[in-house]
């Protein structure tokens, strides 16, 4: 189908991380993307002349369905990492050691919008608009002034991504194209979370409950509930000989909505 092949091209490859260093703007970025999705972003031109910004946060979801509220939910994360990579390129904070990494990021996050966006109408259901954003949370931080707030907030956006994408899973088994995107957009965003990690000193994966250092107190909800040890009702430490931190490392934990609410709503502006 068409759609595998869109959201084949917004994987992140190995051959793209080769070109990244030979990239030096952002109109270069974009003309790494393949032909298919090239199309697919020039599709979503009249989405974007469209939608107009909403005056509403986003409101809490079953994320066990139905795929259209799901698809929607996972919209409104990727419109906020979208623009707040947009902004941060655009504001020159990014370290220019660092520059390349966050235009592939910013590349992939707007592909995965034209994407959702276009299958969403694609179900027959109009695609939440695009929210006002304010990054600095009325004041509370500024990541456009400050490269380490930035870095951190990239971190707790990226974290948030990937477990809200396995929240949302079970909400889409019904429809094996959309789980299909989904899971590999996690995929993207799990590479995505592990590059900021690493940029940022810590392990590219999450330790117990732990935000790391430098991670504002805000954040902490995107962490609570990776300290579970439990898995297929198994509890894994009664098993196997690795520590509780090997255990926590090696499963991301799903995010329920309320969570994922109470990290984003920080940003989007009423």
């Amino acid at each position: 189908m068409k759609l595998f092949n869109i959201i084949n091209k917004l994987n992140f490859t190995d051959a793209d991380e080769a070109k990244l260093h030979q990239k030096t703007s952002r109109r270069d970025m974009f003309n790494m993307m393949g032909g298919t999705a090239k199309a697919a972003a020039i599709a979503s031109v009249p989405f974007a002349l469209t939608m107009m910004a909403s005056s509403k946060k986003l409101k809490a979801v079953n994320l066990a369905g139905p795929v259209e509220d799901v698809l929607n939910f996972a919209l409104t994360l990727e419109y906020l990492e979208s623009e707040f990579y947009i902004q941060g390129l655009d504001s020159g904070i990014i370290a220019s050691g660092d520059q390349p990494v966050f235009m592939q990021i910013s590349k992939h996050e707007s592909a995965h919008v034209v994407f959702l966006a276009n299958y969403i109408d694609s179900l027959g259901t109009t695609p939440v608009s695009k929210p006002n954003f304010d990054f600095t949370a009325g004041g509370t931080f500024n990541p456009f002034g400050d490269y380490q707030q930035f870095l951190a907030l990239a971190q707790a956006f990226e974290d948030t991504g990937v477990r809200a994408y396995k929240g949302g899973a079970a909400g889409l088994m019904s429809n094996d194209v959309a789980l299909t995107a989904a899971l590999q957009i996690h995929s993207v965003e799990a590479r995505h979370a592990a590059e900021v990690r690493r940029i940022r000193g810590l392990k590219g994966w999450i330790t117990q409950n732990q935000r790391g250092a430098g991670m504002p107190a805000q954040t902490q909800g995107v962490y609570d509930g990776e300290e579970n040890l439990t898995q297929g009702g198994v509890n894994v430490s009664s098993i196997s000989s690795v520590g509780s931190d090997g255990i926590t490392e090696a499963f991301d934990e799903p995010l329920e909505s309320q969570a994922v609410l109470n990290i984003a709503n920080l940003f989007i502006v009423p």
